[in-house]
């Protein structure tokens, strides 16, 4: 096979800031905080970071004027791979030599978005971290519309499907019909999630929740309820992307085997294979990268905007076949932290927070280095990792250093 840019990088080092809901902290204060945590766990300083790739949506010019950097390279935006589109470009700078060591790094914050009524749960993690589930926002976020992901968008909002929670409920609700996937099946992820949140002193929501709790959770979108959709927090989320030579200068570098992205073609309904998405084609483009199978991978980090695309990124993993990720799910002995196949071990942005994937690399770079604390896997040499939903997706494949 024919050397690929992953082979010439390394996740070098991971940074998280403060996570919390409404803290009122500006996001160019949280991004430093990641930042100067990722660059120090790379073994590097500031003057050594001559890339920065991100999503937003602290502006380059004043993450780099904060943290003083003068990067050569200027990365990221919206392209194929998604959510993961700017760690995607920090690995093809690496490999070209644009750049030794590319920052990436992504900030969110709760009030920068639409918010439904739904309480005002304002706290930071750890601080009032049992809040119950009424206080939560409800997921109402939209995703960029560009010509090539936009495909029946201006149909769903010709039918008043405003947000994501709308346009994927539908996918959803086909899956149910065609395979019979149930409201149940859905519920034991989000318990799997909250039950490993628990574990997480960062994770905005902590306490057990039970099947009662998640069937009786308000509806929002049939068939998904609020216990469906992930949690709009504040927080940000560094990494740093390095050339492979400077693993012997890092106490903890992360492999990168391979990557896949697409901004698939068939919009949201489109495809002819619906109601699968973009996933199926990040992943595929993934394998066909690498040696490995999904044989070979020890736990999984899924994108779950809602407990539907976890479901979703097993099947287009391979993982289980089309229509069996419900009772893949379903079996608490399969995706339990001390089970065969652990998912979303942080908790996912189920019950620890939004942050559009990041948290979902940062998780994964840590359970690989043996450092999750509580909820740390048994095995955890390989990775797989799924960001996105609808028509747009990228997909990792990660290994220990």
């Amino acid at each position: 096979m024919t050397e690929l840019p992953e082979s010439r990088a390394i996740i070098s080092g991971i940074g998280i800031s403060r996570i919390g809901r409404r803290t009122g902290i500006p996001g160019l204060e949280l991004t430093v905080e990641a930042s100067r945590r990722a660059i120090a766990d790379a073994g590097l300083d500031p003057a050594d970071i001559d890339g920065v790739a991100t999503l937003g949506e602290t502006p380059p010019r004043d993450a780099c004027a904060a943290l003083g950097l003068a990067p050569a390279y200027l990365g990221g935006g919206f392209e194929a791979g998604a959510l993961l589109a700017p760690v995607m470009a920090a690995v093809r700078a690496v490999a070209a030599g644009q750049a030794r060591h590319v920052l990436v790094y992504r900030t969110v914050q709760m009030l920068g978005g639409v918010v439904l009524p739904g309480g005002d749960a304002n706290h930071l993690s750890g601080a009032t971290a049992d809040e119950a589930p009424a206080a939560r926002t409800s997921s109402t976020r939209a995703y960029p519309a560009r010509d090539g992901q936009a495909g029946g968008l201006a149909q769903l909002m010709t039918h008043r499907a405003y947000s994501a929670a709308n346009w994927l409920a539908l996918h959803c609700r086909r899956h149910m019909y065609q395979y019979g996937t149930t409201k149940e099946q859905l519920g034991a992820l989000a318990i799997n999630s909250r039950r490993n949140a628990g574990l997480n002193p960062l994770a905005v929501y902590r306490s057990p929740i039970t099947l009662d709790d998640y069937l009786s959770a308000r509806p929002v979108s049939d068939p998904f309820g609020l216990l469906d959709c992930d949690v709009p927090i504040d927080g940000s989320v560094a990494l740093v992307v390095s050339a492979a030579d400077h693993a012997s200068a890092c106490e903890h570098p992360v492999r990168i085997e391979a990557m896949g992205g697409s901004t698939g073609p068939g919009g949201w309904y489109f495809r002819p294979d619906y109601p699968k998405m973009a996933s199926a084609d990040a992943a595929a483009e993934m394998w066909s990268r690498t040696a490995l199978r999904p044989s070979d991978v020890d736990f999984a980090e899924l994108y779950d905007g809602f407990t539907f695309l976890t479901l979703a990124w097993l099947e287009a993993f391979g993982f289980c076949g089309d229509g069996e990720s419900g009772p893949f799910v379903a079996d608490p002995g399969r995706i339990a932290l001390e089970g065969s196949f652990p998912i979303n071990t942080y908790g996912g942005q189920l019950s620890a927070g939004r942050m559009h994937g990041y948290w979902i690399v940062h998780e994964a770079c840590l359970q690989l280095r043996g450092q999750a604390g509580e909820r740390q896997v048994a095995r955890h040499q390989v990775a797989a990792v799924g960001v996105g939903g609808g028509p747009i997706a990228g997909a990792l494949l990660l290994a220990a250093g």
